[in-house]
């Protein structure tokens, strides 16, 4: 018999090969990325006490003021070097006696920022003015430029530690091409190991075609025909079923509002903005003047507002762009008479046939907005939540009990609705809920 090689040394060397990439893989990607450096503390201020003299500021004169932009009145860093602390205090217990009283510094800034009349502050000390001051002494805080020469570092990658997913799957698959190419030296020795004791290898004998076997079943084949309509059936029913039916519809809209930010992080109730909910038939749009409540003195986001997505400039741009269809000037702080109208894109529409009251729900019945219109706080992009068809709406009474708390026409039918099913608590079902005319006609 002719004397085979040692193939089992091929595998070992194979294997001591992946053993070897692979440490030093592990050795090149598993190492931490350095922590970044603390953010230097800010120079503290003399005089009075900036952190109390902020809590003050935006407690009292944020309303109208803002430390780098001028708002209903002039920006407020740095004011101490344009005036003496004496006239300073005057001016915040009481600028209109000031103003009467002819002094020309307080003529002049009444004067600058549209004869707009400061509130008085009869109850602000000497000490808290000296803070409030210190606060807007402090210098402002500049974005950390990147030194020169380095190379821009990746956050993501930054902040990423371990192996890389790809560092893995090339590992796997050059173990994938090791079995296969294993599997071959396995044929390719056993076919020698057959030819050297004469074993003759019995040669592959033609099968039926899978196809042709199958064609010949008429059991397979009319088993199959029957599956295939209803599973084609059970789609079309189900594409039909969903014409209409747009849930998940985020559209763009021409102003970005993001839900996330008023309703979420500010949480302004839902109501201040859609007030028609709780008294009529439809919730509306809110009118840009109820916007410019709020964003005539603020022109612009915190930098913590930012988000991976959307920068800060993205949302300034926004708040320009309400300015711009309203006619708001910020610089001069009033209303040019020059608007642009704001086609916004309707998300919920309901079919010309269905009625449907807000404030029956919102009102009468106390249902929260989140039950229909999902948890808005969250929603960067509004879209619709719920799939608004007659299923869901017939779930929901059946669902849901009837508040009867303060309507003494709910407790009357209550009482004898609940004798007549027997039961404790009543469901928009059980009082007629259910019925056709009460959503179309």
């Amino acid at each position: 018999m002719k004397k085979m090689g040692n193939h089992s040394s091929i595998t070992r060397k194979l294997c001591l090969s992946l053993a070897l990439m692979l440490t030093v893989s592990l050795s090149l990607f598993a190492q931490d990325p350095a922590p970044a450096d603390a953010t230097a503390a800010p120079a503290a201020t003399s005089g009075g006490d900036a952190v109390k003299g902020k809590e003050l500021f935006n407690a009292n004169c944020a309303a109208c003021h803002k430390l780098d932009a001028k708002a209903t009145g002039p920006a407020l860093r740095g004011v101490a070097s344009k005036y003496e602390m004496a006239w300073i205090y005057k001016w915040v217990k009481n600028s209109s006696d000031l103003i009467k009283s002819g002094d020309a510094a307080a003529v002049k800034v009444f004067e600058e920022n549209n004869k707009a009349v400061m509130t008085a502050f009869p109850q602000l000390s000497e000490g808290d003015i000296d803070n409030i001051i210190a606060y807007t002494s402090e210098p402002k805080a500049e974005a950390p430029a990147a030194a020169a020469g380095a190379p821009a570092v990746d956050a993501a990658k930054a902040s990423d530690s371990g192996i890389s997913n790809n560092v893995i799957l090339g590992a796997l698959a050059l173990v994938m091409a090791m079995l296969v190419v294993l599997l071959f030296l396995v044929n390719n020795v056993l076919r020698k190991v057959a030819k050297a004791n004469g074993i003759e290898v019995e040669p592959k004998t033609p099968s039926l075609p899978i196809w042709k076997a199958f064609a010949k079943n008429q059991f397979l084949v009319l088993v199959t025909a029957i599956l295939l309509l209803l599973s084609s059936a059970y789609f079309v029913y189900g594409y039909l079923m969903q014409v209409g039916v747009d849930q998940d519809y985020a559209p763009i809209q021409p102003i970005h509002y993001s839900h996330k930010i008023h309703a979420g992080d500010n949480e302004i109730n839902c109501k201040y903005c859609h007030s028609a909910a709780r008294v009529s038939k439809n919730a509306g749009i809110p009118s840009l003047n109820v916007c410019m409540n709020c964003h005539k003195n603020i022109s612009e986001v915190a930098e913590t507002t930012a988000t991976p997505e959307y920068s800060k400039a993205f949302y300034d741009e926004q708040i320009q762009k309400l300015y711009a269809a309203v006619g708001w000037d910020k610089t001069t702080q009033s209303y040019t008479g020059k608007t642009q109208p704001v086609k916004w894109v309707r998300i919920h529409n309901l079919p010309d046939f269905v009625y449907f009251n807000h404030s029956q729900h919102v009102t009468v019945a106390g249902i929260e907005c989140q039950t229909c219109h999902g948890p808005v706080e969250t929603y960067e992009i509004q879209k619709q939540f719920a799939p608004l068809t007659m299923g869901w709406c017939i779930d929901c009474h059946r669902k849901t009990d009837v508040k009867t708390e303060g309507n003494e026409y709910y407790t009357k039918i209550h009482e004898q609705l609940s004798k007549k099913y027997g039961v404790e608590k009543l469901t928009a079902a059980q009082m007629g809920g259910l019925e056709c005319g009460k959503c179309h006609y």
